[in-house]
């Protein structure tokens, strides 16, 4: 369910590619889903993931003029009890690189405080990288499920991955799974969430290698950027807690 384009690496969507299920309602209280409001006046969607009750975490390229945060949500059908919240700035990371999706990280600070209940909770993220991959990963998102669907899917799916080896991309501070299963348009800035159900990952692109070959899918590794988190996030934090005393 790819659509590839000339240079074989591609914005995001969930390919589940009939392994994938829609994951239990509420299951992921941390997934967000960003509604991005283009200049040509188009909406456009990318996935999130919840830090704090200030902080999203999606990917670089989802950067755009302005936004809406939906939080607790599981079926865009049944929004009832979603909160909608907009973003007051927007922190993609400083050594972002368009063309080849480095660092293709971004947080986003929001407006007012996400309030926490049984549908919308943070996740912690993975604070140190070992060298070893992390085992029993998942990915989810409402992104096309189906590559000859123009739409995203209208609950949350989800799916397995399994983390690989490529000396390249080690380099270039990524993981990386393969196969037909994995994010596709639609889910970039979904967290890869492996078994200590800590965030590991941003899902960031796709790659078909030219020469053949599985498909990679590929995720800005989180512990890697810590400094860089804690750099952007850490006055805001402060500042509340004075305010707090």
């Amino acid at each position: 369910m790819f659509s590839y384009c000339k240079l074989v690496i591609l914005i995001l969507a969930l390919t589940l590619g009939g392994q994938g299920h829609e994951a239990v309602p509420h299951s992921r209280p941390y997934m967000v889903l960003l509604e991005r409001y283009m200049k040509d006046g188009k909406t456009a969607y990318c996935g999130g993931f919840l830090l704090n009750e200030d902080f999203v975490m999606t990917a670089a390229h989802c950067k755009t003029e302005s936004y809406n945060i939906l939080l607790g949500l599981h079926d865009v059908r049944n929004s009832e009890e979603i909160q909608r919240v907009s973003v007051k700035e927007a922190f993609p990371h400083k050594d972002y690189d368009e063309n080849g999706f480095k660092n293709d990280i971004m947080l986003l600070k929001l407006k007012t405080k996400a309030q926490f209940n049984k549908n919308v909770r943070p996740i912690a993220l993975a604070d140190r990288d070992d060298g070893s991959l992390p085992k029993s990963c998942t990915v989810s998102g409402w992104g096309r499920s189906n590559r000859h669907s123009k739409y995203m899917t209208p609950v949350l799916m989800e799916a397995n991955v399994t983390l690989i080896y490529n000396e390249k991309y080690v380099k270039d501070k990524l993981y990386c799974s393969e196969g037909e299963t994995g994010p596709a348009e639609g889910d970039a800035g979904g967290a890869l969430v492996c078994e200590d159900g800590k965030a590991y990952g941003v899902m960031s692109f796709n790659y078909k290698p030219t020469s053949g070959g599985p498909v990679l899918h590929c995720y800005t590794k989180i512990p890697d950027n810590g400094n860089w988190i804690d750099w952007i996030m850490d006055p805001y934090t402060c500042i509340s807690n004075v305010r707090e005393l």
